[in-house]
């Protein structure tokens, strides 16, 4: 299914409508290829209004389309849902705040998935999906 229906769908089946400011926002963060903050999102696209973006992002994270990512300086950044974009990590510099994408190879990422499901068996916990978050400096703070 593509982008802009799977999003309508998702948001019809939450009660809502996909609106023009929600498509907007979409196809921001569709082209943006990483994580970005609110304050990124609104200079992509002068005539959005804050408060409306903000208001938005809201009911597309409620509805399953985009997740926020807390990232260590405190503010959020957003992305697509991996269901629309594909399973990864994040990358999170302590110092700046900024948030990157981290492919694990395919085989690293299997062995991962294998011990996850084997610890949350060993203590009896069900519907287990991880999210991997290192934290770190990157390379524009971390000392030369």
């Amino acid at each position: 299914m593509e982008l802009h229906e799977e999003a309508a769908a998702r948001l019809a089946s939450a009660g809502q409508r996909y609106t023009p400011t929600r498509r907007r926002l979409v196809e921001i963060l569709a082209r943006a290829g990483t994580p970005l903050s609110l304050p990124d999102i609104v200079r992509r696209r002068r005539d959005l209004a804050q408060s409306s973006a903000y208001r938005n992002l809201a009911e597309l994270e409620s509805a399953g389309l985009i997740r926020r990512i807390a990232s260590e300086d405190g503010s959020a950044r957003y992305e697509l849902a991996e269901e629309l974009t594909g399973h990864h990590h994040h990358l999170l510099c302590s110092s700046c705040g900024r948030v990157q994408d981290l492919h694990l190879p395919t085989g690293l990422e299997r062995r991962l998935e294998d011990t996850l499901d084997a610890l949350a068996r060993e203590s009896r916990f069900a519907s287990v999906r991880h999210r991997v978050d290192l934290i770190g400096l990157c390379r524009t703070c971390a000392p030369a």
